[in-house]
Order: structure tokens, then sequence, then C-alpha cells
């Protein structure tokens, strides 16, 4: 009987689905991936005569923002990407911006698929760069926050 050893979490890679130029493999590479979690919201139902409990009915599911992180890149795919949505959420002329789906493949040892997740209709809703500090030997990373529908394993 084969032994299994589970996938180790600093092999992935990060796609975005419909964002033109991300094709790069540069541009598929983050450091740091979270929020791939989610929480049911439940509801108490107290029934009538019964003391010892109250029912927890669920309701819908809750899910995070998506983060990614990862060294600042001169590339501008992304960046373009995330200016877009900035210029058609704040104004009323332009509406070229869509949210993308975005895969997260896990990659075994051999650089196959482990595990995939679809995180649906991805939008930025946050981007920060890291401090610039002259006392400090550091890369410069950039951090990108996403809000999105749901995501689903694949695989």
């Amino acid at each position: 009987m084969p032994s299994y050893y589970p996938p180790a979490g600093f092999h992935f890679k990060v796609e975005f689905i419909g964002v033109s130029g991300m094709d790069s493999d540069t541009e598929q590479r983050f450091q740091d991936v979270s929020g791939l979690t989610f929480d049911i919201e439940t509801e108490a139902l107290k029934e009538g005569g019964e003391n010892r409990f109250e029912y927890k009915l669920p309701k819908r599911a809750k899910y995070p923002n998506l983060v990614l992180k990862r060294g600042l890149l001169t590339n501008m795919v992304l960046l373009d990407w995330i200016n877009s949505a900035m210029n058609t959420f704040f104004t009323v002329v332009v509406y070229d911006f869509k949210p993308a789906d975005i895969l997260i493949t896990l990659l075994d040892e051999a650089g196959q698929p482990a595990a995939i997740w679809n995180v649906v209709q991805a939008y930025p809703v946050k981007c920060s760069i890291s401090d610039f500090k002259s006392s400090e030997n550091s890369i410069v990373v950039e951090t990108i926050e996403l809000a999105y529908q749901y995501f689903e394993r694949k695989m």
C-alpha cells in the first residue's frame, strides 16, 4: 500500500482568467495567498417547550476577501486591471471593467496540480505597497485584496 503525503503549501500558482496579458508565468506567481475560507451564518430557532437547546438553521455562506502578496513587479498588467476597476467604480463614463475568475492551483513536487480552487467574479477592493525603509534590506511587497462571490474546489 503506497504512503500518502499531504502536499506542501509553498508551490502554487494564481491565474486570472479573462484578464488580458496575464499569461506570463511571472504574473501568476505570488508568495502568499489567504482567504480561501467560508463561514455559514446560522439563525437560532427556539421551539416552545424545548428548553435544553435551540435549533441552528443555516442561512448563507460568508466569504472573506482573498489576499494575494508578492514582490513588486515592473510588469503593469495586473495594475492596469486594478486601475480599470477603480476608474469604473468611481466614474459614470467608463464601464470597461470585468471581474475575473481566479484559479489557484496547488502544485505537487513534480509541478503537477494537486488541488485547484476556482474563485468566482473577483474584483480588487484594496491594493497596498509595503513601507520603504532605508534601515532594512527587504524587498518591496505588493498586497492585493479581492472581494469575490464564492469559491469551489475543482480537484
